[in-house]
């Protein structure tokens, strides 16, 4: 099978980041794309959503409590706990 090169553009610092993912999972930057490409051809479509939306996490109700609670840290108000305790918690 006769091969071609494809040149891409990214942020060096993402490349850098990606690559070690990769090598993690015994994988090269052109093994993962041809995954990539193989995929989207098999799907007829990128293989993962594309979306606008973020993780649900970072709600405006969680990013007000975060707000919160940062602004309490800051201001000392501290409760500690420990994993027991918040494992009896979790059980009630």
């Amino acid at each position: 099978m006769a091969q071609t090169n494809v040149n891409i553009r990214m942020d060096e610092e993402l490349k850098k980041e990606v690559e070690s993912l990769f090598s993690d999972l015994g994988l090269n930057m052109t093994t993962a794309v041809n995954i990539f490409v193989r995929q989207a051809l098999r799907q007829g479509g990128i293989p993962f959503e594309i979306t606008t939306q973020t993780d649900p996490f970072y709600n405006p109700s969680n990013l007000k409590r975060i707000k919160q609670s940062i602004q309490q840290m800051e201001q000392g108000k501290l409760i500690a706990k420990t994993m027991n305790d918040l494992e009896q918690m979790a059980d009630e």
